[in-house]
């Protein structure tokens, strides 16, 4: 097995695993995750712990009733403090060496008129994912496990509904294996593209001070970005965040410890911060 295939069979173990543990919490053992992955429970072990960075069992705990909650009372981020003392680049997402530019508003309002968009299917941890990409960096991810792929596609066309979009899976997979912890991590960035209403992009910025492992509020996003009052505009352009994952709308919560919607199912939140949680304490 070369080492892409090798890559894409890890990807699809880890979200199968992932859905099973999702769906299943604590009640599957070692060895019946193991059995279901067709693996020994050695192997399965070491190999979700290389991925996700703690053991199967670890990782459940994670998935239990009220971790938002926790995360909210434990390792909740006032944005502002975490900017100014740097704490965004300490998380595991930024171990990534995200780096972006948005498009000008005047871009935006064309609709994505004379943008060439490439795009592509990926298995990702967290299920199938499709990837978009403009020349300047990724510019959309969905996740289609509970949307389904043809809607999953629809909803990102229709984005940008002037571009020319082209398939093409080899452009994005460098991207893509940087973004979901399996590049080569040779220093080499990863780009983003982000293509947004101006008061979108001042969201999406708040997010990506968010650290990996932590969470903040709708409220405390509003009153960073200096609009204390519009919480329910805040949560709409936390909605609309195209680049799922990489600008980690996951990590809004409510104010209550709720989690909130998800624009692409909320088991795929809770098992993406369940994975960043994991991370953050391996870390």
């Amino acid at each position: 097995m070369n080492a892409q295939s090798q890559d894409g069979y890890h990807f699809k173990v880890m979200r199968r695993a992932i859905d099973l543990i999702d769906a299943n919490g604590a009640s599957l053992s070692l060895a019946e995750l193991a059995e279901r992955m067709n693996m020994s429970p050695a192997h399965f072990q070491r190999l979700f712990t290389q991925w996700v960075g703690v053991s199967p069992k670890r990782y459940q705990q994670y998935l239990a009733l009220g971790q938002a909650k926790t995360l909210l009372s434990e390792r909740f981020t006032m944005l502002d403090t975490a900017q100014e003392v740097g704490l965004s680049g300490s998380g595991r997402l930024h171990d990534l060496f995200l780096r972006w530019e948005a498009m000008s508003p005047g871009e935006f309002a064309r609709r994505g008129e004379g943008l060439t968009i490439h795009w592509g299917w990926f298995d990702s941890p967290f299920g199938l994912a499709l990837v978009m990409g403009t020349e300047k960096g990724l510019c959309g991810i969905g996740f289609a496990s509970e949307a389904g792929e043809e809607t999953t596609m629809a909803d990102l066309v229709s984005r940008w509904p002037k571009a020319a979009f082209v398939e093409d899976p080899k452009m994005l997979r460098p991207w893509v294996l940087n973004a979901f912890g399996a590049g080569d991590q040779t220093g080499e960035k990863t780009p983003l593209f982000l293509i947004g209403a101006p008061f979108q992009i001042k969201v999406w910025e708040a997010l990506l001070q968010i650290p990996s492992g932590h969470v903040t509020t709708y409220s405390e996003i509003a009153r960073t970005i200096g609009t204390p009052r519009a919480v329910r505009a805040v949560g709409t352009a936390v909605g609309r965040n195209p680049v799922s994952f990489l600008i980690p709308c996951h990590r809004a919560l409510r104010k209550s410890g709720g989690l909130g919607g998800y624009h692409w199912g909320l088991p795929v939140k809770r098992a993406i911060l369940a994975w960043e949680s994991a991370r953050a304490e391996a870390g």
